[in-house]
């Protein structure tokens, strides 16, 4: 799978020299890397720099700092194990951990990494959270906690579960919610799917292009189903989703300053 080409579009983050898992988790500070003992040397030596300019991308597309993309060094990465049996990707909130599969997981680090954000989050955002994700504590109306950027979040997960009245769900809820029906499951209409997916999209639709980090919100089956927020939704979803991160992004920096 690593072997053939990603698609990518962007400024350039690393000179000639090879880069090593080693150098991701020292420049992100991640808790742990984890290699699965199927992955060759060959397979890691190509797999690295992909991981490497994909969590550079998604730090500059967020305007954020390496202390963000590891959620404060409490987020572990692994490759090639940790995974589910059939699932290309996963993020485990008892270990706070996300793992991509060797042969299927690239495209997916967006919807993972949001997973793991929006779990980090419930702590900083909620007085006393009995749910594991942010989006499904601010959709059980739990107590946020009075801060802007808490508003902020409200107003975010608003935009992409509620309509503009916010006293109704958006017709993005009601898509996946009826293709939910259809399959007697609950998975896509879960918040802390609808808003993986509402990332991913903004992430896609960001000006850098990284396929290894996101693809499939514009073209895919999915995406023909309407399990992507679409039009004037998803430019607003886009907005609110930007404001967030950029004000996050702006005050992880100042404090990253203060510490040094």
């Amino acid at each position: 799978m690593l072997q053939r080409e990603f698609y990518r579009r962007g400024p350039r983050h690393r000179g000639d020299e090879d880069i090593t898992f080693l150098d991701i988790r020292k420049r992100f500070e991640f808790r742990s890397i984890q290699i699965g003992k199927w992955v060759t040397k060959a397979e890691q030596a190509a797999a690295a720099p992909l991981f490497y300019d994909a969590l550079c991308d998604l730090m500059t597309i967020l305007g954020g700092n390496e202390s963000l993309i590891s959620l404060r060094g409490t987020l572990a990465l692994q490759y090639g194990c940790g995974g589910q049996p059939g699932v290309s990707a996963h993020y485990d909130p008892r270990t706070r951990s996300f793992a991509l599969a060797k042969n299927a997981g690239p495209g997916s680090i967006a919807h993972e990494w949001f997973h793991a954000f929006d779990h980090y989050i419930t702590e900083k955002a909620f007085v006393s959270p009995s749910k594991a994700f942010a989006s499904e504590a601010w959709l059980d109306d739990q107590v946020m906690i009075d801060h802007p950027l808490n508003e902020d979040l409200s107003q975010l997960y608003q935009c992409i579960i509620l309509n503009e009245l916010g006293d109704a769900p958006s017709a993005y809820f009601n898509r996946a919610l009826g293709f939910d029906k259809a399959l007697e499951s609950d998975y896509y209409s879960r918040p802390e799917e609808l808003c993986a997916r509402a990332f991913e999209a903004f992430v896609q639709d960001a000006s850098i292009k990284n396929q290894f980090l996101v693809k499939g919100t514009k073209q895919s089956d999915e995406a023909k189903w309407g399990l992507y927020p679409q039009a004037d939704h998803r430019h607003q979803v886009n907005a609110r989703i930007y404001h967030y991160f950029s004000r996050l992004g702006q005050a992880l920096k100042r404090q990253g300053r203060r510490s040094e």
